[in-house]
């Protein structure tokens, strides 16, 4: 494939070679082909999907917007911007390039509509919202190409299920336009083939593979001593990770938590006895703070960024040289894809360090190293489209012009996600966003929809499209307080029930500042700087899976002790000794030990499940104990195990992991549990039943929950079946309580569970009966080494044999 002159020289000029995968790219454009490129980071990806379009304009000038690029995050937009910026100007090509997100301002936003840019790159959210205008017709008429990166960072969820809903709109304005996905890491590229094409026909989308790169070098951080017994924070590590700091022109260090994000700067800025400049970025603090870090990483003045998975994907950092993971991956897909962010050279090994919390971590990164060695990524599961996100966009359509049923349902049923939706179904939908459902359609207030004298619908009075703009989105944050100085400055923001907990005086880690609380004034938090010690924040659904890939392979390790030469040797003594004093399960096997301690009863299972399918479970469990009369105490739950306590034994235990335990006692905890009506609050946010705007004026989060548990419970007694109840489960069981794995769980349990009674605690089990006493302890209150005597004190009568 030959390049355009000003494309070959411009190449040429920086030792350049068009790699293959650029080289089928452009064919592929050229011949109007769907495409989905999968490539390692640094390979030039993004160039590769930009190529096409960068070719074609140079060689047909237009006014028109030709190209919409669409990224999961803000800050990737503006990188990308930036990135393609440069090259337009050196080749002096009259190309313009702009972002649109909700950062935009509102003159630039009307512009944009008006006269659109030839690139625009924008979100998922941000493209719904520009689709609800009517101009929308004409200002998508002429577009050529959507190119949609990092695609396996939505595709699967709401925010995928947006864009699909999206692109069937641009398709039906622009029947011509060629879909395009970018992504460093999936594992099944056939079903992002589907999502990505129209009408879910994969064979209509070219795959293109891109070249391999250099193998990454990654090891695992290891302590002096031994490898702590719990703990997930690596906080143990912090002296050596600010040697690595200082050793390496520049360092991200990736935490899979908030809170730990802000623990971890904390701890490193105490022993940053050089006084290196690091900084922190996250989701919670202010949209300048997070963007003041990232000019200082691009301008090369940061030696550390302490980040969380707000920096997972694509910012272009060239001299980030060492990334470093505090605490386990979780998956080997998302440590690659943090691994990619450093050198963002294809023919240069990234350099990784993992740095396990505790022993099981360590198992699990090593299980991470050995699943990318081997070219292993993580599958992702789709599931069907979700009715809360297709009732916000009929309303985005309703909003820029009325509608034909008909023809409505046939576009909506080309994205993939909603190919399963029928007749019956959509007149379902369209009657809640008409009029709320037979429950709610007396209430002038849910009108939403009326005749448009056709035979079809438009939106009930103008002013609706104005609120449908500024509610609409599909990411529903916790209710959240602003944290702010006396003086008006704002921080950032914490969750509301953390916010709860505070009083005068109390101190928390945010912002890498240590603060004190002043006074809680409506939706703000009046805090000041303090030397004092401090809490830290904790943030709702912050937990990771640990991914089905790498527990499997968690599980091989145990069951083949052969592979403990490459371990520790504290971690091999802990297996050599479990294997002595119980068992190790075997690959597919449930193991169940029982046994009494201080006298009470423990259970504990290891199904390696992750934390939210085990606490889930937990629940479950000690429900059908106490119906039982086994008099449950309580329980805890880890990635990899799960223990409860109880003042009667369990002697069969298989009578608790009964696969009825989903129909009976699950769906009686969901019922009775704050999960659904939580669940129900969400999707009514984003099915624009309740809003949480109006202009001048946003409602807090108890206003929030206060409308929504109203009417969760007015359709539970007079409408049960209504939409948004059907869509609250669906939620609850997707989601929130990882009910999927939590099923295979105890289909696996009924065949496989093996049963062990012990006159004590087993090795396996330390870590988790840790947990015991970290959480019947405020976290701030249990010092590590109080911890750390826990654990000897567990050990001592754990690991030594009989």
């Amino acid at each position: 494939m030959h390049l355009p002159a000003p494309f070959a020289d411009w190449f040429a000029a920086r030792g350049w070679r068009l790699r293959q995968h650029q080289a089928d790219m452009l064919a592929a454009g050229r011949r109007g082909e769907h495409a989905l490129l999968v490539a390692a980071t640094g390979a030039g990806k993004t160039l590769a999907g930009f190529l096409p379009s960068l070719v074609d304009l140079a060689a047909e000038p237009s006014d028109r917007l030709h190209t919409l690029y669409v990224s999961p995050l803000k800050a990737l937009a503006a990188d990308v911007e930036r990135n393609l910026l440069g090259p337009i100007a050196d080749m002096g090509l009259g190309i313009s390039v702009e972002s649109r997100s909700g950062d935009t301002s509102s003159d630039k936003k009307a512009r944009q509509r008006a006269k659109p840019p030839n690139i625009l790159l924008t979100t998922p959210e941000s493209l719904s919202l520009l689709l609800s205008y009517p101009d929308s017709f004409t200002m998508f008429a002429d577009l050529k190409t959507v190119v949609i990166d990092e695609i396996h960072a939505f595709a699967p969820g709401k925010r995928g299920d947006l864009l699909s809903l999206s692109l069937s709109r641009l398709h039906a304005i622009s029947p011509g336009l060629r879909r395009v996905g970018l992504s460093a890491t999936i594992a099944d590229p056939d079903q992002y083939r589907a999502w990505l094409a129209p009408g879910a026909d994969a064979s209509a989308v070219t795959l293109i593979e891109g070249e391999a790169g250099a193998d990454p070098d990654i090891s695992i951080l290891l302590p002096e001593g031994a490898v702590p017994w719990a703990g997930h924070s690596g906080r143990w590590a912090v002296h050596q990770v600010m040697e690595v700091v200082a050793a390496n022109r520049t360092t991200i260090i990736f935490c899979n938590t908030r809170g730990l994000a802000e623990l971890t700067f904390q701890e490193l800025w105490k022993v940053n006895d050089a006084s290196l400049p690091i900084a922190i970025h996250h989701g919670s603090l202010d949209r300048e703070a997070r963007q003041r870090a990232e000019q200082a990483m691009a301008e090369g003045r940061l030696r550390a960024l302490v980040a969380t998975s707000s920096l997972d994907l694509g910012l272009d950092w060239g001299d980030v040289d060492c990334v470093i993971q505090m605490g386990a991956p979780k998956g080997s897909s998302r440590l690659l894809q943090r691994i990619g962010r450093a050198n963002h050279r294809l023919d240069e090994p990234s350099k990784a360090l993992i740095v396990p919390g505790n022993r099981f971590e360590y198992l699990e990164a090593r299980a991470a190293l050995d699943a990318v060695e081997a070219g292993e990524r993580d599958a992702d599961r789709f599931r069907p489209g979700a009715l809360d996100v297709l009732a916000q966009h009929v309303m985005a359509l309703a909003c820029a012009a009325p509608f034909d049923t008909e023809r409505l349902l046939a576009e909506i049923r080309g994205a993939a996600p909603y190919r399963w939706i029928d007749a019956e179904t959509f007149d379902r939908l369209l009657g809640f966003v008409r009029d709320g459902g037979y429950a709610l359609k007396s209430y002038d207030r849910f009108r939403r929809l009326a005749p448009d004298g056709k035979g079809g619908w438009r939106i009930a009075h103008p002013r609706l499209a104005a609120q449908h703009r500024l509610n609409a989105g599909i990411i529903v944050d916790a209710p959240t307080l602003d944290v702010r100085f006396r003086n008006g400055r704002r921080l950032g923001t914490v969750e509301e029930y953390f916010a709860s907990t505070l009083v005068p005086g109390d101190t928390f880690a945010f912002a890498g500042l240590s603060l004190e609380v002043e006074s809680i004034r409506d939706t703000d938090l009046i805090v000041r700087a303090t030397t004092r010690p401090a809490r830290i924040p904790s943030y709702v659904g912050a937990r990771m899976a640990l991914s089905t890939r790498l527990a499997d392979r968690v599980r091989a390790f145990l069951a083949d002790p052969e592979s403990w030469a490459r371990f520790p040797d504290d971690v091999r003594f802990w297996l050599e000794m479990q294997q002595l004093r119980s068992v190790l399960p075997r690959a597919g096997e449930l193991l169940v030990e029982t046994f009494p301690r201080d006298e009470l009863h423990y259970l504990v299972a290891y199904p390696f499940e992750g934390w939210n399918a085990h606490q889930s479970l937990g629940m479950l469990i000690t429900k059908r104990m106490d119906r039982a009369g086994l008099q449950p105490m309580g329980f805890v739950a880890s990635d990899y195990a799960l223990a409860v306590w109880s003042l009667r034994p369990v002697t069969h235990p298989e009578t608790l992991f009964d696969a009825e335990i989903l129909s009976d006692e699950f769906v009686e905890w969901v019922e009775n549990s704050h999960l659904l009506k939580r669940a129900f609050r969400e999707v009514a946010v984003i099915g624009g039943l309740i809003e949480r705007q109006h202009p001048g004026k946003r409602k807090t989060g108890k206003q929030v929950t206060f409308s929504t548990d109203l009417i969760f419970d007015v359709l539970r007694k007079y409408e049960p079946d209504h939409l948004l109840i059907e869509a609250a489960w669906a939620d609850a069981r997707e989601r929130l309580t990882d009910v999927a794995r939590l099923g295979d769980l105890l289909d696996r349990a009924a065949g496989t569970m093996r049963h062990v009674t012990l006159d004590r605690i087993s090795p396996l089990a330390i870590p988790v009966l840790v947990l015991i006493g970290r959480e019947s302890v405020a976290a701030a209150d249990l010092d590590d080494a109080l911890l750390g005597e826990l654990a000897d004190s567990l050990a001592e009568t754990a690991m030594y044999a009989d």
